[in-house]
């Protein structure tokens, strides 16, 4: 096989064998293919796309270039989820602990944050103590023993992935849908669970904006996983403004607290209940094989529907809040902080965000408020910065909101940007700077805006 050949192949509209794609990413792994080759190879791609079954293959091939976790050792049914990301997107704190407190087993691996979206495990770290990196025996055991554990992503997961991303990323290739679907579902597929439910955020916080581009990532991604063999259902979501009211990592922890003590912002205890609600119903009826379950219900097949009746019940009775709990003990975290949040940290200096006219808010650039979330010291522009975990943004209005002149509409949280020495009026400084341009992120208009529900579509392989 010479690569040339494959390119121009690809490259005039031909569709890559199997035999192919998988010889053609063992010997880039090897060493053999060199960048120049594989970068015209993506860009071929971004051109011409590829089918299911090629993306399909290229996944898989992705997928076994490393590591693969074999979650056998836990019984039940694994129900992995994953977000394409956004701003204020806590999601999996809340959903691990309902699902968990199910008798599901949730064995969560996540990612940090880069850019203008957060991380989970930078969220569960700003919680003193907690550690984000275990031994995989120590991981399946946390699992066995508590039913839930959150950890990072172990980094022999794919290399391939990381390889090819690293190309993506410098030769104007990121956007390709079949690239971004094989990337994302290589790691999915390496963690080893048995079921996997996608949420794919759309909107000006996410890194799809289009929801028909949205929706064609989502049936790609479904496409892969059933072809796998995991049943894999994908939710789209809306993302055209933060989701929740926190924006930074232990402001977020403190909004997950909320939530599981059955306050919060009802955007994302809509967007919480439809994912575990989803999960749920994934695992149910074969979930019985843990031994586990807390509600006899689930020894049958449920609906969608039935499953997010069963996640709301499980923070109206308490058990996510204690589900939640027992896995920050576990992996080490200080649990006072979950039972009296006041005690995390608070970022040295505050500003407010000041309406200036009388109306509506009808627009939010929500990735804008990300990105200054960032600026404050609550994110990363390389994978080597330092989070603040103090930092960040509280909203106080958002889409559809009535305002006056005057009215808060953010609390502007000032962070250290990664320098605990770094003197207060240089914070400040930075801080309202950021606020002054926080004051072109979103509209105030005359009319009130219709309400779009959280959940946009939900995606089955039926559907494709």
């Amino acid at each position: 096989m010479r690569m040339v050949d494959l390119i121009i192949k690809k490259r005039d509209g031909g569709e890559l064998t199997d035999d192919e794609i998988q010889e053609m990413i063992s010997r880039y792994i090897s060493g053999d293919i060199p960048d120049y080759q594989m970068s015209s190879m993506l860009m071929a791609i971004y051109n011409s796309g590829m089918n299911d079954r090629e993306i399909t293959t290229l996944t898989l091939a992705m997928r076994d270039s490393g590591e693969l976790v074999d979650l056998s050792p836990i019984p039940g049914i694994k129900i992995d989820k994953h977000s394409t990301g956004g701003v204020g997107d806590k999601t999996t704190m809340i959903i691990g602990p309902i699902v968990a407190a199910c008798g599901i087993p949730v064995a969560k691996m996540s990612g940090r944050g880069l850019g203008f979206t957060g991380g989970t495990v930078d969220k569960f770290e700003s919680i003193p103590g907690y550690r984000t990196t275990l031994p995989m025996e120590d991981f399946f055991r946390t699992v066995r023993e508590h039913g839930i554990s959150v950890i990072g992503q172990s980094g022999e997961l794919a290399p391939a992935d990381k390889a090819l991303y690293a190309l993506r990323d410098v030769t104007g290739t990121i956007e390709s849908i079949p690239l971004i679907a094989s990337s994302i579902m290589s790691k999915k597929l390496a963690a080893g669970a048995d079921k996997i439910v996608l949420d794919v955020t759309v909107g000006s916080g996410a890194f799809m904006q289009d929801i028909d581009r949205a929706r064609e990532l989502a049936k790609r991604m479904v496409a892969i996983g059933n072809g796998a063999g995991r049943e894999t259902v994908a939710m789209l979501t809306n993302m055209n403004q933060p989701l929740g009211h926190a924006i930074g990592n232990n402001l977020e922890v403190k909004e997950v607290i909320e939530v599981l003590h059955g306050r919060g912002p009802e955007d994302l205890r809509e967007v919480c209940f439809a994912l575990a609600g989803m999960m749920i119903s994934l695992a149910s009826g074969a979930a019985n094989t843990t031994g586990a379950l807390t509600d006899e219900s689930l020894a049958h097949k449920l609906s969608y529907e039935q499953g997010m009746e069963i996640a709301r019940g499980k923070i109206a009775d308490g058990s996510a809040l204690v589900k939640f709990r027992e896995l920050i003990s576990a992996q080490g975290g200080d649990v006072s902080y979950i039972d009296d949040p006041s005690k995390f940290s608070t970022a040295p200096a505050q500003c407010e965000l000041i309406a200036e006219s009388d109306g509506y808010i009808s627009m939010i650039n929500t990735m804008e408020f990300g990105l200054a979330a960032g600026r404050l010291g609550a994110g990363r522009t390389t994978k080597e910065d330092v989070i603040d975990m103090r930092a960040g943004i509280i909203m106080h209005k958002k889409l559809g909101d009535e305002v006056h002149t005057g009215d808060v509409v953010a609390t502007i949280y000032g962070g250290s940007q990664g320098c605990p020495d770094r003197p207060l009026d240089v914070i400040e400084e930075n801080m309202r700077a950021v606020t002054e341009d926080l004051k072109q992120a979103y509209t105030v208009s005359s009319a009130e805006p219709d309400r779009i529900s959280e959940i946009l579509e939900i995606i089955r392989g039926g559907d494709i």
